[in-house]
């Protein structure tokens, strides 16, 4: 009876848990977590004109790293356009730390771990899990409390929403997005 009773609970909460997904035009309140460093990232802080928020399943992982190693590598063009990124993924900190250090990825990774940031933002999320991988001869258990599918937002300077991508190809999505800002802007 008690088991019965426990997943009744949990069906109720995941059933109450889903947002709606969010559009084109879309607002999106602020909103904060915790960066790979430990300290608190706020959006009302951010003050650029455009704000990408991508959403990747799991730090240290090939997809995962070829989208935040382009998002590193063309840092200075989003520099010019008034851009500023965050990766949002489901992973604790200290595995955020790695993957920051191991890659000198040089924008904020935010931890999503209880999927707070998801919600918001209306992306889906799935059972958390582990990983172990090894980096320059040392061993990491990298912890997820939720799992994310990888998804793309622009926000504007209001946190409109102007584009929005579900089906996102990590080793391309940051040259998609530099190309849908720069026509943002003609």
């Amino acid at each position: 009876m008690k088991t019965l009773l426990t997943s009744l609970l949990l069906i109720t909460l995941t059933i109450t848990g889903f947002s709606q997904e969010l559009t084109i035009g879309d607002h999106i309140a602020p909103f904060s977590g915790t960066d790979a460093s430990g300290k608190t990232w706020e959006s009302a802080k951010v003050t650029s004109d455009f704000l990408v928020v991508y959403f990747y399943p799991a730090a240290m992982t090939g997809g995962c790293t070829k989208q935040a190693c382009a998002y590193r590598d063309n840092k200075a063009s989003f520099d010019k356009l008034n851009v500023s990124v965050i990766g949002v993924s489901g992973d604790e900190v200290e595995g955020l730390q790695h993957f920051k250090e191991s890659y000198q990825l040089n924008f904020p990774l935010i931890s999503d771990a209880k999927g707070t940031i998801s919600k918001v933002f209306g992306v889906p999320t799935t059972e958390g899990g582990t990983i172990n991988k090894e980096f320059d001869g040392e061993s990491f258990l990298l912890v997820r409390g939720v799992t994310t599918p990888r998804w793309t937002f622009i926000l504007n300077k209001e946190r409109k929403i102007i584009y929005k991508n579900a089906d996102v190809n990590a080793a391309d999505d940051s040259k998609i997005v530099k190309e849908v800002i720069k026509n943002y802007l003609k």
